[in-house]
C-alpha cells in the first residue's frame, strides 16, 4: 500500500544535548546548527515541504525553547509544526520520545527523521510500502561506525542481526512506523535498539539501502567537514538549490 505524504505525519527528533559537540551546542541546540546558511533542521523541513508533507511533530528537551521559537508553527515553510515537549522529565531517549508525542501523531504509520543528519534522501520515497511493524533506511557503513549496525540481505528486504558472511549497513534515521510499535511502551525513558531487537526476532522490520548524501552530524570534524563540502559546492545547503 503507497501511503500519502500529505496525510502522514512526520517526527523529528530533537531533543538530544549534543554531548560530543558541547563547544557548539552548549549555547545552541545541535538543530539549529548551521550548514551555509541553514539550519540543520530548516533543511529537513524545508525538503519535506517539497516532498509533500504537511505536519511535523518535533521533540524538544535541550534548550528546546530556542528551537520552538525559532521555528514557530510552521507557517513559513509551508507546514503545521507541533512539538512534543520533554523539558520536564528530560530526554527520553527515542523509544520513550515517540511513546509520549502518539497523541500529536494523526497517521499510522508515521515518518521518524533524526534532526541532527544531513541528506538528500527523498522522504516520500518511504512511503512506498510497509509490509512490517518497521521500515528503517540504511547506508554504507560510515568511517565512525565501520561495524554497521544491522545486515540486510540481498535477496529480501527483512533486516537481520550482523552476521558473518553478511553485508551490514547503518541505520540512517529516517524510518517508517506503526503506531504499535511504541503504543505498548510504559511512559518514561526507553530507547530503540531492544524493540529493533525484537522486531527483528519477530520478522517485523524492514530495510532499504539509500546510496545517496547522508552523513551523521555526531562531531565538531563532521559539521565542519559538511560546511567544507557545501563551500566546494559537494552538497546543497537548501533542497531548492
Amino acid at each position: 500500500m503507497h501511503y500519502s505524504a500529505a496525510e502522514t505525519s512526520v517526527v523529528l527528533l530533537a531533543a538530544g544535548r549534543g554531548k560530543r559537540m558541547l563547544q557548539l551546542t552548549r549555547d545552541t541546540p545541535k538543530p539549529l546548527l548551521k550548514v551555509g546558511d541553514c539550519t540543520l533542521i530548516e533543511y529537513h523541513l524545508k525538503n519535506l515541504q517539497q516532498q509533500g508533507f504537511r505536519k511535523v511533530i518535533i521533540n524538544l528537551a535541550y534548550l528546546g525553547n530556542r528551537i520552538s521559537k525559532h521555528l514557530g508553527d510552521g507557517t513559513r515553510y509551508g507546514l503545521r509544526i507541533v512539538y512534543s515537549d520533554e523539558s520536564a522529565t528530560g530526554a527520553l531517549e527515542t523509544a520513550g520520545g515517540l511513546q509520549k508525542a502518539l497523541p500529536k501523531i494523526d497517521s499510522d504509520p508515521f515518518v521518524v527523521v533524526n534532526a541532527d543528519i544531513w541528506t538528500d534522501y527523498p522522504f516520500a520515497q518511504i512511503l512506498r510500502y510497509l509490509n512490517c511493524q518497521a521500515r528503517l533506511v540504511m547506508v554504507k557503513n560510515p568511517a565512525h561506525n565501520r561495524g554497521g549496525d544491522f545486515s540486510l540481505p540481498e535477496s529480501a528486504d527483512l533486516l537481520r542481526l550482523n552476521a558473518e558472511g553478511q553485508t551490514s549497513y547503518t541505520f540512517s534515521g529516517i524510518a517508517l512506523y506503526r503506531k504499535g510499535v511504541f503504543a505498548r511502551l510504559d511512559p518514561g525513558v526507553q530507547a530503540l535498539a531492544p524493540i529493533f531487537h525484537e522486531l527483528i526476532a519477530r520478522d517485523q522490520i524492514e530495510g532499504e539501502i539509500f546510496r545517496g548524501q547522508w552523513q551523521d552530524i555526531g562531531t565538531p570534524e563532521r559539521l565542519a567537514q559538511l560546511n567544507h563540502d557545501y563551500l566546494q559546492g559537494l552538497i546543497k545547503v537548501t533542497p531548492d538549490d
